[in-house]
């Protein structure tokens, strides 16, 4: 089983294989030309992923030693993701597979970041709860089986991945400005400074709020002093990235609770956040859950979770049709 997957559905390009289960490449290539305009232009992105897509795959098959002629699958990202992004990859591999006449694989890439956890060991036991957080979503799912996923919470409005890159907007920041967040905080005190934690009913999450009020915290401090962010940036970074972190872990520990599950992971882009998973892994040993943390290439976008999501489809003969069509709002 030579499977070759296709990641685009932002401003990552990305191609893997995948023998026998096993990861043989991962090829990313990041677009750097956002940077300027403070967030991804979706035109843009498409554009460069039309540049990319061809040099990444040749170089996937390149770095696993393999012939595209030896090839048993392409798979793809149907959704969820811009459009423009999304047809460039789907395009490529449709026309891949039809020329080379081998099956053709669709992928949530939600499901994907999900089964990231499966590339390498140790391997969550079924059922597991999965904290999928990034900048377009933020999830709590029950993981009964490797394509039976149940969504119990997510965000009413922003994803956290979303509040953090606004924060660090409002901090004059350049984007992406989580990592930098993160980068900070590593150097501040995490209870220098307060902010409100939103309550949503049951397992669900907000984010807007606490973007609204650390707008009005900068406003206030830089009126009486207008060097209040410079003197004090690791501390804000800090304690934003704790409540931040605090508002995703309450819920986790609501939602085993209330599940009984204790098989407990995270997944996405934030989810490479060091605030993030340190505080996971001491309450995990606090509650004796057993924890798992993705490596950091396999938490942001990248094909190899495209390719092991293919994987568990390929084996029970779940192909897609010529006529699909990218889904930018698929649903898990």
């Amino acid at each position: 089983m030579n499977i070759l997957a296709i990641e685009s559905s932002c401003d990552e390009t990305s191609a893997s294989v995948l023998v026998n289960g096993h990861i043989r490449s991962n090829v990313i290539a990041t677009q750097l030309i956002h940077e300027q305009y403070g967030g991804v232009v979706p035109e843009l992105a498409s554009r460069a992923h039309q540049q990319h897509i061809l040099p990444v795959v040749k170089r996937a098959l390149a770095d696993a030693n393999l012939s595209k002629n030896a090839l048993s699958a392409v798979a793809f990202t149907r959704g969820p993701g811009l459009l423009g992004s999304l047809l460039v990859g789907a395009s490529f591999a449709k026309a891949l597979a039809l020329g080379l006449n081998i099956p053709l694989i669709e992928v949530n890439h939600m499901q994907a970041h999900v089964l990231a956890h499966f590339i390498e060991n140790p391997k969550p036991a079924f059922p597991f709860l999965c904290l999928t957080v990034s900048g377009g979503h933020t999830q709590i799912v029950r993981v009964d089986g490797p394509l039976n996923m149940t969504v119990i919470g997510q965000t009413m409005d922003d994803a956290v991945g979303e509040a953090f890159d606004k924060s660090a907007k409002l901090l004059g920041l350049p984007y992406p400005g989580g990592p930098l967040v993160d980068k900070y905080a590593k150097a501040g005190n995490p209870l220098a400074f307060r902010f409100p934690m939103s309550e949503m009913p049951n397992l669900d999450f907000s984010f807007s709020g606490i973007k609204t009020a650390i707008l009005y915290f900068l406003r206030d401090h830089t009126k009486t002093n207008p060097g209040f962010i410079e003197e004090n940036m690791a501390d804000i970074c800090a304690s934003i990235q704790h409540t931040l972190v605090q508002m995703l872990l309450t819920k986790l520990k609501r939602a085993a609770r209330e599940t009984g599950i204790r098989e407990v992971a995270i997944a996405g882009g934030v989810s490479a956040n060091s605030g993030l998973r340190t505080a996971l892994t001491q309450l995990g040993e606090s509650l004796g859950w057993k924890v798992y943390i993705p490596r950091f290439e396999y938490c942001t976008d990248n094909a190899a979770m495209i390719a092991i999501a293919a994987q568990f489809k390929y084996e029970q003969g779940d192909f897609t049709a010529q006529t699909v069509s990218p889904m930018p709002r698929m649903e898990l």
